[in-house]
C-alpha cells in the first residue's frame, strides 16, 4: 500500500508536463489542485501539461495579473472547464475567498491554483497538493529543450476525498520520471 506523500523526480519541463497530463486523468469535476512552489519551480509548466491532457486548445499562461482564467476542455469529457488561478498577487485570504474558486468548480470544472498554499484555507479540505521544488540547475542538454536537465522534486499529497488515493496517484506518476517513488526510508 502506498501512503502520502508520493514523490516524483523529473528532469525537464516536458517531464513535468507529462506528469501533470497523467494526473489530469484521475480528476473529476469539482477537484481542486493546489500548486505550491517558488518562482520558476514549474507550476505553470504543470498547468500547461494538465490543460493539454484535458484537450484545452491555445496557450495556457500563468494568470498572474488576471488572477483567474477559464479554459474549455475538449468535448465529450466529464470535465468541461479548467479553472486556472494564480493567487500570488492577492493581498489577503479575503481576496482569495472573493474569487469563489470552490464555487467555480461545482459546474463540471477542475481548478488548478498556483501559489495554492495561500489559497488552501479558502478552498476546503478536498484537495490534491502538488509541491514543485527546483533541486538542481545544470546546463541544458541541448538547445531544443532549454532547461532539460533541471531536476525537480514533485511532492503530491491528498486530503479529503483524495486521502485514500495515494496508490492510484503513484501508479500514474511512475512512467513520468526517471526516478520515482517515496524517498528512502519513507513509508510505502
Amino acid at each position: 500500500m502506498t501512503d502520502w506523500p508520493v514523490i516524483v523526480m523529473v528532469d525537464s519541463p516536458s517531464a513535468t508536463k507529462d506528469l501533470a497530463g497523467r494526473l489530469s486523468g484521475l480528476c473529476e469535476s469539482g477537484d481542486v489542485l493546489l500548486l505550491i512552489g517558488d518562482l520558476g519551480a514549474g507550476k505553470t509548466a504543470f498547468a500547461q501539461g494538465f490543460a493539454a491532457a484535458l484537450g484545452v486548445e491555445g496557450p495556457v499562461t500563468s494568470p498572474t495579473f488576471a488572477l483567474v482564467r477559464q479554459y474549455h476542455c475538449a468535448q465529450g469529457r466529464a470535465v468541461e472547464t479548467l479553472i486556472h488561478a494564480d493567487v500570488y498577487r492577492t493581498g489577503s485570504l479575503g481576496e482569495v475567498a472573493e474569487l469563489a474558486l470552490a464555487e467555480l468548480v461545482e459546474e463540471r470544472a477542475v481548478a488548478l491554483i498556483e501559489w495554492g498554499d495561500l489559497a488552501a484555507p479558502a478552498v476546503g479540505d478536498d484537495v490534491l497538493e502538488v509541491t514543485l521544488e527546483l533541486t538542481d540547475t545544470a546546463e541544458p542538454a541541448d538547445a531544443t529543450d532549454v532547461g532539460s536537465t533541471e531536476q525537480r522534486r514533485i511532492t503530491i499529497s491528498g486530503r479529503g476525498r483524495w486521502s485514500g488515493r495515494a496508490a492510484e496517484v503513484a501508479s500514474v506518476s511512475a512512467p513520468a520520471a526517471a526516478a520515482v517513488g517515496a524517498e528512502p526510508g519513507a513509508p510505502s
